[in-house]
């Protein structure tokens, strides 16, 4: 994994971790432990599925970035559906509680996602480099291993 995909990495998962923190004491006060669990596996689902996008879509990045777009639609029909499954398999559960779960796992996606945007505004990372710079960049590094 690249640097800058690291940064943006930690920069999303460490606030989303604090809200899972906090859902999971919420969680508990309202619900007892049916609530710690709801919480426990929106918080987990949510950091998980994207956590493991950010690491297939890094990886492809830096190997074969020309996939990047069918990839990043591969991992996002992939995490739907694993959610959906998951969704449908504890429907009739009576384990965890299924609003906490849902209001956890709510506000996880929406700090991801803003920290997400955040930690990539910040890393000043450019998204297209003309190819007179790249050009210029292909042969620093071609004098630098000489």
């Amino acid at each position: 994994m690249q640097e800058h995909d690291a940064r943006t990495l930690r920069g999303a998962a460490l606030p989303t971790a604090v809200v899972g923190v906090v859902a999971l004491i919420v969680g508990f006060a309202i619900s007892g432990t049916q609530g710690l669990y709801g919480a426990l596996f929106g918080v987990l689902l949510v950091i998980g599925a994207f956590a493991v996008s950010a690491f297939a879509i890094s990886w492809t990045g830096g190997r074969r970035p020309e996939l990047l777009l069918p990839v990043a639609f591969l991992v996002y029909t992939t995490k739907f559906a694993i959610l959906m499954a998951a969704l449908m398999f504890f429907r009739d559960t009576t384990a965890l509680d299924k609003d906490v779960f849902g209001w956890t796992a709510l506000a996880c996606v929406l700090v991801w996602l803003a920290a997400q945007a955040v930690a990539v505004k910040r890393s000043k990372q450019p998204t297209i480099v003309p190819a007179d710079e790249q050009d210029e960049n292909t042969a620093e590094d071609s004098e630098a291993h000489r």
